[in-house]
C-alpha cells in the first residue's frame, strides 16, 4: 500500500472531482477512508472504506426503486415473527455501498463482475461499512478485489470479491 488512508467526512455538496470533493448525500452523515488519492498510484493493497448508516428513507426508497416489497424488509408486526425479530435491510441495499466504495477509487470505476455471500442481516438504521481493497491487477486496467460489509459491531454481512476495470480519468480541458 503506498499512502497511509485519507479520510473524509461525507457532506451533502454536490462532487465535482471524484478524489478531492465529497459525493452528494441527503443524510450528510456517509464517510470516506482510501489509501490511494491518484490514478497513476493504483497498485494491489490500495483500498477504500464506504460508511453510511441504512436509514427508513434508504429502505422506502429502495423498495420503490427495485420493486422489492417483501413485508421482512417494510412491515414490522410481519417481520417481528420471522427469525430475525424485526425488520432487516434489503440484501441489495446492503451491497449497495459496495459499489459506493468502488466509485470512490481514483480513475473511471467500471463493474464487471460481483461475488458475494450474505452472512447476516442489517436491520433498518444500523451503520454499514464497506471495504474493497484491490488484491491482484489483473493487466488491462483491471483488477480483482476483496469486497466486505461489517455491521457497527464489526460482524461480517456481506463478503465477496470483485472485477473492475479502473480506466483513467478524462483529460482535463
Amino acid at each position: 500500500m503506498s499512502a497511509a488512508p485519507i479520510s473524509a467526512e461525507m457532506s451533502s455538496s454536490p462532487a465535482t472531482d471524484p478524489v478531492e470533493s465529497e459525493p452528494e448525500s441527503a443524510a450528510g452523515d456517509w464517510t470516506l477512508e482510501r489509501s490511494v488519492e491518484r490514478y497513476p498510484d493504483l497498485e494491489v493493497g490500495e483500498l477504500v472504506r464506504f460508511t453510511k448508516p441504512i436509514t427508513e428513507a434508504d429502505v422506502s426508497a429502495f423498495a420503490d426503486a427495485s420493486g422489492d416489497l417483501n413485508p421482512l424488509h417494510l412491515d414490522e408486526e410481519y417481520a417481528e415473527e420471522t427469525m430475525f425479530d424485526g425488520r432487516i435491510a434489503h440484501g441489495g441495499l446492503v451491497a449497495g455501498t459496495i459499489s459506493a466504495a468502488l466509485a470512490q477509487f481514483p480513475g473511471v470505476v467500471i463493474y464487471l463482475s460481483q461475488d458475494l455471500e450474505f452472512r447476516d442481516p442489517v436491520e433498518v438504521g444500523g451503520t454499514v461499512t464497506a471495504t474493497c481493497e484491490i488484491v491482484e491487477a489483473l493487466g488491462e486496467n483491471r483488477y480483482r478485489l476483496e469486497t466486505t460489509a461489517v455491521d457497527e459491531a464489526e460482524n461480517t454481512v456481506i463478503a465477496g470479491e470483485a472485477v473492475v476495470a479502473i480506466n483513467p480519468p478524462p483529460a482535463d480541458d
